[in-house]
């Protein structure tokens, strides 16, 4: 009889996790009624476009120099004007746009996978295990995140590649933090008790009947860790350690041109303009989510 229990508890749960189509709807027009959300959701999907599409859209070769073009104004030849180097800025733009979402989306992904085990390990297992991983986690965060990616690129050296993995690891506590806070909160429900008295498998445990219930502060989290991986590229970049030349890069753009702030302004004005509003796109559909997917704050 207690068996029988057992199973319709899980079941039970398992209906839960497998959200209708109404539940999903529900959120979606959530998510819609979030004026800020779909303006961030708008902004992200004119970016992404512009990432695939850019090559189509360049008017000029974006690591092409012509000195003899260079600190042209904005014109209707060069609509957002020249570097330095001749460098048709519009072009760059463009052509950095593809560096910082790729770089900031593979940067999530690592944190992301390695934080949610390392988190569901802590949470679940806890003793020993929660006290070495969260310590180590602890540490981590005692330092800067911009100082500790820097640390990574000095041990890893310069490039995008090197770049991807020192942003994605320094961010790799956050989501420790956040599963195993979630997990703990969670783990001792009566399904997860009734899944492991009929011979579940702690992975199995973790992944089927836990980690589903704190999905959305996972994705929630997520969606804003790309707009700081997109922040930690840019100054990566200002500082030379990010993508190296002729690459484009918004962060390397700012740092080769702060020498030119007086004089040709618009060389860091475009850059400061892409970055700051592919942050708060991202930031504004996080917000969104995080709202879309509590029920609390669901307007009934």
């Amino acid at each position: 009889m207690t068996e029988m229990n057992e199973e319709k508890a899980i079941q039970s749960q398992t209906e839960v996790l497998e959200k209708p189509e109404s539940q999903v709807k529900e959120m979606w027009e959530a998510l819609l009624e979030n004026k800020a959300a779909v303006v961030g959701l708008v902004i992200i999907a004119f970016l992404v476009l512009v990432a695939i599409f850019g090559p189509l859209m360049m008017p000029y070769d974006p690591n092409a120099s012509n000195m003899g073009q260079s600190f042209q104004w904005p014109s209707a030849e060069h609509l957002f004007g020249t570097d330095q180097l001749g460098r048709d800025i519009f072009s760059r733009i463009i052509a950095g746009a593809r560096i910082s979402l790729s770089v900031g989306l593979a940067a999530v992904l690592i944190s992301l996978t390695i934080g949610v085990v390392l988190g569901s390990i802590a949470g679940y297992k806890g003793g020993w295990a929660d006290t070495v991983i969260m310590r180590i986690m602890d540490m981590m965060l005692a330092i800067p995140s911009i100082l500790l990616a820097i640390a990574f690129m000095a041990a890893l050296g310069k490039g995008i590649d090197k770049a991807v993995i020192a942003i994605g690891l320094v961010s790799i506590p956050e989501y420790a933090r956040i599963v195993r806070g979630c997990i703990l909160s969670v783990k001792e429900n009566d399904y997860v008790q009734a899944a492991r008295v009929i011979g579940n498998r702690s992975g199995r445990i973790i992944f089927r009947h836990i980690l589903p219930n704190v999905l959305s502060s996972i994705v929630v989290r997520a969606t804003l860790g790309i707009s700081t991986a997109v922040l930690d590229t840019a100054a990566l970049g200002f500082l030379g350690l990010g993508v190296q030349p002729p690459q484009a890069e918004w962060g390397d753009m700012l740092g080769r041109a702060r020498g030119f702030i007086f004089t040709a302004p618009y060389t860091l004005i475009f850059p400061g303009i892409a970055i700051t509003i592919t942050v708060l796109a991202f930031n504004l559909l996080g917000d969104g989510l995080r709202d879309a997917l509590d029920p609390k704050s669901r307007k009934k």
